[in-house]
């Protein structure tokens, strides 16, 4: 016993190896094919492969990282994945772990949104997304439920989701209105309240402090990069701005500010502005967006887009890709309707992702003090509560959509069902997806190919 750990003590102490670059970018690979699970899935696999097995970076400095990630617009995980990139190979190591990270997704995304335009109207796919369909509710549902479990913990969170969930479903206020909102709630309430915001930061501080390479590179003063110069923000800000919004501006000059191309770009910009809470957070208001004032999909097919990208690796935000891609197939003109639908999906990959690379070059070297910020933490931890609201909405145009086959709208244009077109296979398939998911413990994969084929069976009933 004494003999192993002594081992074991000995094992401990040995010099962690700086990764090389060859290295680093067959691990991103590593992570960029086998991501699914949505975020906590994909941060718990960085998690394991990074802190507990390699030791690459500590267990603080990982937290450190995500909660700076947490407090950004865009998919959190892929954020996560170019800041740890970039502290170990600076901005090459980060493109190069925020774009392997995504690219094995976005290319089984290309080749599903093409079989699914090509071969959506065949009976036996349609049967397969019917099943689809009845999943992702159960999916979103689920999403509900662990969102508010972190985010409302006490009334005034509370109070904050609800109102998010009635200014969304009943006012019809606007995905982005709602979330300014929100963080002028958490910051101003900071000051007056500061013990309901108080638990707004992200991550543990108790976690256990495991030391990795990149704590080490900084102890020997190597990582000379992540300290904050002058002339860091305007440079980073001049040179990915043009990056990312200098091929909007291009298209637009050279389609008309009416095209589908142009369209694409100015929307998804936006969006890659405004999406607080991860992927569910914004779909509701993308869906309301492409399918009522852009008319590039029908509700349906909104969540067939959304079931799957849950089969797919990386970031769930990947379905943007599908609504892009059926966009610019639709409104194809001349060109190609494939190579239109491939190109308005590169177009919406580039505009939603590229932002988050410059996120994190941009803001990285100062995240101690974002970190430490307590204002800003109360302004994070109300808008995730607002986000519990809207996906709260999420799930019930979900559920209208998929279980009825009518709507009405009264009001302000709050929707509610005709009860006359109550489909029963879809409620049967639904509930059973939720009874899967949440009182069996069984994972989102086997569900989706399990409701997949109970719909392929019903339908042939």
């Amino acid at each position: 016993m004494s003999s192993l750990g002594a081992d074991n003590e000995a094992e401990a102490e040995q010099p962690l190896a700086v990764p090389t670059f060859r290295e680093a970018v067959r691990l991103w690979a590593k992570i960029g094919l086998l991501s699914f699970g949505g975020p906590a899935g994909q941060i718990a696999l960085m998690h394991k492969e990074l802190v507990e097995e390699r030791r690459w970076i500590g267990e603080q400095r990982f937290l450190h990282a995500l909660n700076y990630c947490m407090l950004l617009p865009g998919p959190e995980a892929q954020q996560l994945a170019i800041y740890i990139g970039w502290l170990l190979h600076r901005t090459l190591g980060g493109l190069v772990a925020g774009t392997l990270f995504v690219l094995p997704g976005a290319i089984v995304m290309l080749g599903l949104s093409s079989f699914y335009m090509l071969y959506n109207d065949a009976p036996v796919v349609e049967a397969l997304f019917f099943g689809v369909k009845a999943a992702v509710l159960a999916v979103v549902v689920e999403a509900v439920i662990r969102i508010g479990k972190r985010a409302l913990k006490n009334r005034v969170m509370v109070a904050i989701a609800t109102a998010a969930f009635l200014a969304i479903y009943v006012v019809k206020l606007p995905f982005p209105l709602i979330i300014l909102a929100a963080g002028l709630t958490g910051w101003i309430g900071n000051r007056f309240a500061p013990v309901p915001f108080s638990g707004a930061a992200h991550g543990k501080g108790n976690a256990p402090d495991i030391r990795g390479v990149v704590d080490l590179m900084f102890e020997r003063g190597e990582l000379d990069h992540t300290r904050p110069t002058r002339w860091h923000a305007p440079r980073t800000v001049a040179t990915w701005l043009p990056i990312w919004l200098g091929p909007v501006a291009l298209i637009a000059a050279l389609t008309g500010s009416t095209s589908v191309w142009t369209q694409l770009g100015s929307f998804f910009s936006v969006m890659a502005v405004v999406t607080f809470g991860g992927a569910y957070a914004v779909l509701a208001y993308v869906a309301q967006a492409a399918v009522t004032s852009f008319g590039w999909l029908a509700p349906g097919e909104m969540v067939d887009g959304l079931g799957l990208a849950e089969t797919t690796p990386g970031p769930l935000i990947l379905v943007l890709q599908f609504v892009g891609f059926v966009a610019a197939y639709r409104h194809a003109g001349a060109m190609s309707p494939l190579i239109a639908g491939s190109l308005g999906s590169l177009l919406t990959l580039w505009v939603t992702f590229v932002p988050c690379f410059f996120w994190i070059f941009l803001g990285a070297p100062y995240i101690e003090q974002l970190r430490q910020n307590k204002a800003l933490s109360a302004a994070l931890g109300a808008i995730t509560a607002a986000v519990v609201g809207v996906v709260m909405n999420l799930a019930l145009w979900f559920a209208l959509h998929v279980v009825f086959g009518q709507v009405r709208s009264v009001g302000l244009g709050m929707e509610i069902p005709v009860l006359s077109s109550l489909d029963w296979r879809a409620a049967l398939l639904a509930a059973a997806a939720i009874v899967a998911m949440l009182r069996l413990k069984i994972g989102m994969l086997p569900t989706l190919a399990g409701s997949a084929l109970a719909g392929l069976v019903l339908q042939a009933l």
